[in-house]
Order: C-alpha cells, then sequence, then structure tokens
C-alpha cells in the first residue's frame, strides 16, 4: 500500500504543479479542467465534464449502495499586490510549493483525486464520486451547484479546504443584503425632507447592536457587518435615497430566510438579499466519519469560512491539507509533505469506512 500511496502522491504534486502554472480565475477555468481530466484519463479512469467542472464516478458503482462525493475547487482568485514570487510559477524551496491556488484549494484538489484513485475500485461498503469543480470562489451558478443533479443521490459530502486535515464539522453561511432607505428630498438650508440618510443610520445601528439570541457552541453568534453606503447627489439637497450593504454569517441555528425575516422585521429600509442559498451547515459529532477522524487524532471545530458545502442539500465534512490563513495571500504556499500526509488521511478516514 505505501508504494502505490508514494506513487500517487508524487503524481498529485507534479499535478498540483502544472495547475499553478494554468491560470484558473473563477469562469475562466477550461484549460485547468483539461488538465484535471487529462490526469483522470491516463489513469483509466472514465470522466464526465460540464462546462468547467469535472467528475468520475468509482467503478462498480452499485445504486444499492450509499455514496461519499469528494469536491474540491480548482478555481482561484486573482493575484493581489505584495507577491515577491511569481504567483504562477510553481516555485518549490525544500517542502514549500508557492504559488497561487496552492493551498486554496489545489492541494485539497490533488489529494481527492489521488485518494480517488486508490479507493475507487476497492471493494467499500459505498460508492465514491469524485467532482473537482469551478466557480467556487464566486459562489457560482455554473459550479458544484449546476453538477449536483448530475451526480444522483448523495449521502454524504466531504470538501476540500485548507483545514490542516482537521475536521470542520461546521461552517457560517452567507447573507448579502442590499438595504434602500427612502426620504424625500428637500434643501438643506430649511427644514425640508426627509433625510433617507437618517433613516439608513437609524436601521444601521441596529443592525451593530443587534444580537439573534441562538448563539452556537461551535460558530458562536450570527455575525452582521454593514459594509457599504451610499446617499446624497450634492451638499445642499436632502437625500431622499440612501443604499447600504450588509454582510451576514448565520450560524448552523438559523435558516437564511429566517434571518432575512427578522431584519425585516427590525428595519424602516427595505432589505433584499442577493440570495438565499449559501445556508450553514453542521455535521454531528456523532457521525460515523466525524468519530473515525477524532479516533484518528484530528480536532473537530466550526469554520467561519464559506465553501461550496453551503450549496450541498445533504451532511457535508470540510476538510483538506494546508492552513485557511495563508489563502488569497501574497506568496501563497502549500507544504508537499501536507499533500502527502493529506492523502493518506483521506485513505484512512474512507477505508473500511461504513455508515
Amino acid at each position: 500500500m505505501s508504494d502505490v500511496i508514494n506513487q500517487l502522491s508524487d503524481e498529485a504534486v507534479g499535478l498540483l504543479t502544472q495547475l499553478i502554472k494554468t491560470p484558473s480565475f473563477s469562469r475562466e477555468e477550461g484549460v485547468a479542467a483539461t488538465l484535471i481530466q487529462e490526469f483522470l484519463v491516463a489513469h483509466g479512469v472514465a470522466v464526465q465534464r460540464q462546462q468547467h467542472n469535472v467528475w468520475a464516478v468509482s467503478a462498480n458503482f452499485n445504486t444499492g449502495k450509499p455514496t461519499i462525493l469528494l469536491n474540491s475547487h480548482h478555481d482561484t482568485v486573482k493575484p493581489g499586490l505584495g507577491w515577491t514570487y511569481p504567483p504562477f510559477e510553481a516555485v518549490q524551496e525544500g517542502d514549500k510549493l508557492i504559488g497561487l491556488g496552492s493551498n486554496d484549494a489545489g492541494a485539497s484538489v490533488v489529494s481527492l483525486l489521488a485518494a480517488f484513485l486508490y479507493l475507487q475500485d476497492k471493494p467499500n461498503t459505498f460508492n465514491l464520486i469524485c467532482a473537482i469543480t469551478a466557480e467556487e470562489e464566486i459562489s457560482g451558478a455554473n459550479g458544484i451547484r449546476s453538477v449536483l443533479p448530475e451526480l444522483g443521490k448523495i449521502d454524504l459530502g466531504i470538501v476540500g479546504e485548507p483545514t490542516g486535515m482537521n475536521l470542520a464539522i461546521a461552517e457560517k453561511g452567507l447573507i448579502v443584503l442590499d438595504g434602500t432607505a427612502h426620504g424625500k428630498t428637500g434643501h438643506a438650508a430649511r427644514d425640508e425632507g426627509e433625510n433617507a440618510l437618517y433613516k439608513a443610520l437609524e436601521d444601521i445601528n441596529w443592525l451593530r447592536q443587534y444580537s439573534f439570541p441562538k448563539v452556537s457552541p461551535l460558530l458562536g453568534p450570527v455575525k452582521m457587518t454593514v459594509t457599504q453606503i451610499t446617499a446624497g447627489t450634492q451638499h445642499n439637497v436632502v437625500p431622499d435615497r440612501c443604499q447600504f450593504v450588509v454582510d451576514v454569517r448565520p450560524n448552523e441555528l438559523y435558516q437564511n430566510q429566517e434571518v432575512v425575516a427578522i431584519i425585516r422585521a427590525n428595519v424602516q429600509s427595505e432589505i433584499v438579499p442577493r440570495s438565499t442559498h449559501l445556508n450553514s451547515s453542521r455535521i454531528s459529532e456523532k457521525h460515523p466519519l466525524i468519530r473515525k477522524g477524532i479516533a484518528m487524532g484530528k480536532a473537530a471545530y466550526g469554520s467561519p469560512t464559506l465553501s461550496d458545502q453551503s450549496m450541498m442539500p445533504f451532511e457535508t465534512l470540510k476538510m483538506g491539507p494546508g492552513e485557511s490563513a495563508r489563502s488569497h495571500t501574497p506568496d501563497e504556499f502549500i507544504l508537499v509533505s501536507e499533500i502527502r500526509a493529506g492523502i493518506r488521511d483521506y485513505i484512512e478516514l474512507l477505508t473500511d469506512f461504513s455508515f
């Protein structure tokens, strides 16, 4: 077993090096998707593809067995300022592999692919589907959300994101709200009009001070942050319209639509969510997969960051090599040893696993 895993680990690092050298910004992932497709085909796996999403189904798929989805994303954000290494050259210095997308989430991509190749033809008590998908960084409609209907019934998902291979058993959701306060114009020199900006400030103050009563032991309270505000046309006109944006991070004790309803009941501004499908998620510590992970020495925790598991209507675990703090930062990197350990951990977690 060790020799096979070592070979798969070497191939995984080689694939990640190719992926780093291939820009794969959200909605521009076509070439990277082809690399992943070719990697699977070279290992004799039948591959399916929809736009920039690639997936494969384990050999001897049996509809009578439960199905586990292995998923990660191959799109990246664009490199920001501050890089001292070329973001697309995959520079390796000792154990460190530096490049855009190496940590988020290239290491998870190649580790899950390697684990799938090792496990997919074993006599498991479950089916495996490995889907490497697009548009995660923008929660896009042409990523995992478009693929799930093609995959059939999924009983459990493992979502590859940098968690240090610990068990992120809960994740906060996301709602972006557009708020609009309405007033009436008037001359600023006289006592005229209804100042929409003042109305908005009253609502913003409520948003700042309100505490949702249900606090999660893992994820803490629902967090609301006003991040943008726009009002007025010129200095001497009372504004009749003020717009603001609210970033809301619900915990798993609330559904997104419930959060929106509570906010609307307490503010005077018009509140419109951009979407409500990015829900918080939670899997029980008593789930057999989580119990096995804890027995392996992995820590269970709640994650404040959003991933594609927010769009999965089944139980999910977020787990992958690397560290979240490296994501979207200059000189992003992964340790080759983290990839090798990640592949072994994924394989150990799923070997002899049963629901």
